[in-house]
């Protein structure tokens, strides 16, 4: 079993919010290789205050009350926290074992990593969801990065100092648009709990993209990270080198190394191989989570 610990800004269920860090941690839930080790909170999606009392309450609807969720850092530079104790203590107990995703702001782990100067040595590995290497345009329109941008001096301490990283960008998202159609035909089996929480508490996401975008789907960017932290081989991973500074940073981009001189740290970028099969593993792996709460 693979000791996991999923840093995220939960939003699932809540209106006009995102639904892809809950179904991130679905995955994770139902992948039979992952031990959830704990949930920590962080901002982004939505205030700290809202994403930690959101995560509580999904965790208890899911029937997992032993999962344990920590509170972190409410702003950048919040380096006390609940949650920054918890990863540090975590990767000691867990030296070169500890594998953490992160899908919001990139705070807690730098709150981590200030209380235990070796932290980012004992983690086994991160996969963060965040960045873009060029800009980020869907539905003609260029949008903002919103987790690596959050806390930039976080983001580029993360990046730069731990042994093995793994970036699913925003603009290697784009391959995969989740459709309602796709939902209704994919999600018909309602006897089971994890398609009516999925099918009725997603359904206003798919509204959401159409009417601000006119988009008629949407992309689920946590759980790609999620997917690629546990089945590597459903991507095509580039090691690349990059030359990334807190300027930048602000803005979500990070800029490849022109010249072996000029970098400041190498990164994985995956990139989903087969869209079919990504399919495939994500719907099979959400059924594997028993929920018998949901009505």
């Amino acid at each position: 079993m693979r000791k996991i610990i999923h840093d995220c800004d939960c939003t699932f269920g809540i209106n006009g919010c995102d639904v892809d860090d809950g179904l991130a941690l679905l995955y994770l839930l139902g992948d039979p290789e992952a031990e959830v080790l704990g949930v920590t909170t962080t901002y982004g999606n939505n205030t700290l205050e809202k994403v930690y009392e959101n995560t509580k309450k999904f965790v208890k609807k899911i029937g997992h009350d032993e999962l344990r969720v920590y509170k972190g850092g409410a702003t950048p530079g919040e380096t006390e926290s609940e949650a920054a104790h918890y990863l540090a203590e975590m990767a000691e107990k867990y030296a070169g074992e500890l594998e953490i995703l992160v899908t919001g702001s990139v705070t807690n782990l730098y709150g981590a990593w200030k209380h235990n100067p070796e932290f980012f040595h004992q983690v086994k590995s991160i996969v963060l969801m965040g960045g873009a290497t060029e800009p980020l345009i869907f539905a003609k329109r260029e949008m903002d990065e919103l987790n690596f941008s959050c806390d930039p001096l976080a983001t580029y301490a993360t990046l730069t100092s731990g042994t093995d990283v793994a970036v699913i960008t925003g603009n290697n998202c784009l391959k995969v648009l989740f459709t309602r159609e796709e939902y209704e035909r994919e999600l018909s089996d309602l006897s089971k709990g994890v398609v009516r929480l999925i099918k009725n508490e997603t359904d206003y996401w798919f509204d959401n993209n159409w009417d601000e975008y006119g988009i008629p789907g949407y992309y689920n960017w946590d759980a790609i990270a999620a997917a690629y932290m546990m089945h590597p081989e459903l991507f095509e991973t580039q090691i690349v080198d990059m030359q990334l500074s807190t300027e930048k940073l602000t803005k979500g981009r990070m800029i490849l190394a022109e010249d072996e001189a000029k970098k400041n740290c190498t990164l994985k970028i995956p990139v989903i191989r087969d869209a079919d099969e990504f399919r495939r593993n994500l719907y099979d792996t959400w059924m594997n989570v028993e929920i018998e709460t949901v009505k």
